[in-house]
């Protein structure tokens, strides 16, 4: 039997100050102008209303992809009668050096054997690459998470690459791509309780919350505030050009009133230095989190609640199956 997964509405229309011209596109327009770099974001506020800036463009995910991974892992978990107790066993061969990797770093011999849930958490909390790969040997490659994402409905995006195989020609990370919307769609699934089960949902999301890296991108405005992100960051070397083919951070953020958005930032091909990347990241975070804080709580377009310039643009309901 299908399963319908009502995910978003997306509105086309600005969300708040339309009459003003002030609408967030509007202000993640100027936040990212002039910056040398493509720029996508997607906003998804309380599983409503949605903005995107950039959006047609295939962004390379980079270890973004660690988080779709993690869902896949999860599903065949699930149906094959496994627990996030299972053990596998990690041979030294299998620890590549010339990647990063915190699991080489503290096992550099191997020779021993991890919890699934152990490996998630170096490869969401720390982004380990050879903890993916890993991942990845034993529960059937990208094409099982690429199946498996596409069994959820979305469509924009692609996993077709490890982690070994980008380090071995740094174009193949292109072949791993998703729209912002895409990334933050699925973001949706997981924190609106949609998909898996309750014990293993609630184990990626809580990696996703405990993330260790980019604490300069989406966290960063958020500090203080009592909002809680939880987020995957993906992060490409500079190539001989001086480029940045990825600099990614899709996440979650619920504010202490319990209001919600979903936030996914890629940067392309950028010619900027890292930090300005991440600086870029953080800004549009922080407009996101003013505009939700100041000024959607207060007007009240939220659920259930009709506030739609109906001159302004056009909406539809996007319905997801699986």
């Amino acid at each position: 039997m299908r399963t319908l997964i009502s995910i978003l509405w997306i509105s086309f229309f600005p969300l708040a100050a339309a009459a003003q011209g002030d609408d967030l596109s509007y202000r993640l327009k100027k936040v990212i102008k002039d910056k040398k770099a493509e720029i996508g974001i997607a906003v998804i506020l309380d599983a409503q209303d949605t903005v995107t800036v950039n959006n047609d463009d295939r962004y390379p995910l980079m270890s973004v992809f660690k988080f779709h991974q993690a869902l896949a892992v999860a599903d065949y978990l699930d149906r094959n009668g496994l627990t996030p107790d299972t053990e596998i066993f990690i041979p030294e061969e299998e620890l590549v050096p010339d990647t990063y990797s915190p699991l080489r770093k503290e096992f550099p011999e191997g020779e021993i054997s991890l919890s699934v849930s152990r490996l998630l958490e170096y490869s969401l909390q720390l982004s380990d690459n050879n903890a993916c790969d890993i991942l990845f040997e034993h529960t059937g490659g990208p094409a099982a998470t690429d199946r498996y994402v596409r069994s959820l409905g979305l469509r924009n995006f692609a996993i077709a690459a490890t982690e070994q195989q980008m380090h071995d020609d740094p174009q193949t990370c292109y072949e791993n791509w998703s729209t912002p919307l895409e990334a933050a769609a699925l973001l949706e699934l997981l924190v609106t309780e949609q998909i898996l089960t309750p014990t293993l949902r609630e184990m990626i999301r809580q990696n996703l919350i405990n993330c260790k890296t980019g604490a300069d991108r989406l966290p960063k405005p958020l500090s203080g505030t009592g909002a809680v992100i939880g987020h995957k960051t993906g992060t490409s070397d500079r190539d001989e050009r001086g480029i940045f083919a990825g600099t990614n951070d899709p996440g979650f953020v619920i504010l202490p009133d319990g209001t919600r958005y979903t936030i996914a930032v890629f940067i392309k091909d950028s010619a900027e230095n890292p930090e300005t990347n991440a600086r870029i990241i953080a800004d549009i975070s922080e407009t996101v989190y003013r505009y939700v804080h100041d000024e959607y709580r207060e007007n009240d377009i939220r659920p259930g609640k009709k506030h739609v310039d109906q001159g302004a643009g056009i909406g539809f309901e996007s319905d997801y199956f699986y």
